[in-house]
């Protein structure tokens, strides 16, 4: 027998392409279009000079980042969990809470890489289908089930739900947990956060990649009841307890402190983002209702395939999913308005 008789397989998730050319628009993997706070620069060069810190273990707790955390968000520490991005969070997550015979149960538009974790980690898992508008059907989660995970904002369509709706789907599978992704709540949805105390099942997971420009600094956050948050440590610490390096922990820190550029960057991407819909109106598109930092767009009579490759060949990088209900339709992250301006034009040239 051979030794790829006992290897896993799975179909991995595919991020959006990274080009090495710095001469392109790159408006497909949702990162923020604008450098990090002043104090993460600040921070980065203070630590220049201690290099004899790479020589030790970082804290496994990551006691500055989650006491910063705690402050900022006004949630105890014992509540907040800290990861290597929200992706490594939520596989945690799913590892953790996710072992019923049970199906975990999740829209069938939503983040892909929810279903790779499920297939990776041998998870029984249910498609939920969102409704013909790309909305949640609350009834649909009453289903017997192994748990639930919903992102909000959804990805790849932008769309924002009520807590309402939410809390429909929490109170009622109290013998699940439920993960609330919120990786783009900040630009325009309403986080489940005020919510934790009412339900001991709800987990919100965050992220530093997308509102703080720190995506390649890989910061993610849990947020949930004490025992919740203790069982994500056990099974975080029986994998690897040093994961997140003292620099990151200091310059997320650091990040959490320099509020008015967090929110002055958050109003200048949701101005670009509520400018970009009319405009992309005129040119034939149609948009989902955007509460992230990105837009999900279909047009009238031009293939979303033909419209993404002529674009490529103009090194302008947006988003294609061949999936089945979005093959049509694009996803083109917000970038600066110089950036956007230069999609509009050679949007105006492929479709003339």
């Amino acid at each position: 027998m051979s030794w790829n008789a006992n290897v896993r397989r799975v179909v991995p998730y595919v991020p959006g392409e990274q080009p090495k050319s710095t001469d392109v628009v790159k408006l497909n993997t949702n990162e923020n279009p604008y450098p990090p706070a002043p104090a993460v620069r600040k921070a980065l060069q203070e630590m220049s000079a201690g290099y004899d810190l790479l020589r030790k273990y970082p804290d496994p707790d990551a006691s500055i980042l989650t006491d910063a955390l705690s402050e900022a968000y006004g949630i105890d520490p014992d509540r907040i969990f800290v990861g290597v991005g929200s992706d490594d969070v939520l596989a945690m997550a799913f590892q953790t809470f996710f072992n019923s015979d049970r199906p975990v149960l999740f829209a069938d538009v939503t983040y892909s890489f929810y279903k790779v974790w499920c297939e990776l980690f041998d998870i029984p898992y249910e498609l939920v289908p969102v409704r013909d508008d790309f909305t949640i059907d609350p009834d649909a989660y009453k289903l017997p089930n192994g748990g639930i995970v919903i992102a909000n904002p959804n990805a790849p369509t932008s769309m924002a739900m009520d807590v309402s709706v939410l809390e429909s789907v929490i109170s009622g599978n109290p013998d699940s947990v439920v993960i609330v992704d919120e990786a783009y709540v900040d630009f325009g949805g309403a986080s489940m956060l005020p919510f934790l105390d009412g339900h001991d099942n709800l987990l919100v997971v965050q992220t530093f990649s997308k509102s703080r420009s720190m995506a390649g600094a890989r910061i993610g956050m849990a947020f949930g009841q004490p025992q919740l948050i203790s069982y994500l440590k056990d099974v975080k610490f029986s994998f690897n307890s040093y994961t997140m390096s003292q620099e990151v922990q200091r310059v997320g820190a650091a990040s959490l402190s320099d509020v008015q550029y967090f929110t002055d960057t958050l109003h200048r991407i949701i101005r670009t983002r509520d400018a970009a819909v009319p405009r992309l109106k005129k040119l034939g598109f149609t948009c989902l209702p955007g509460s992230a930092n990105f837009l999900f767009a279909t047009h009238v009579s031009r293939p979303a395939v033909e419209i993404f490759d002529e674009l490529k060949r103009r090194n302008i990088f947006v988003r294609h999913f061949d999936q089945p209900r979005i093959s049509n339709y694009l996803r083109i992250t917000i970038g600066t308005d110089e950036e956007m301006e230069k999609l509009y034009a050679a949007l105006s040239e492929i479709l003339q």
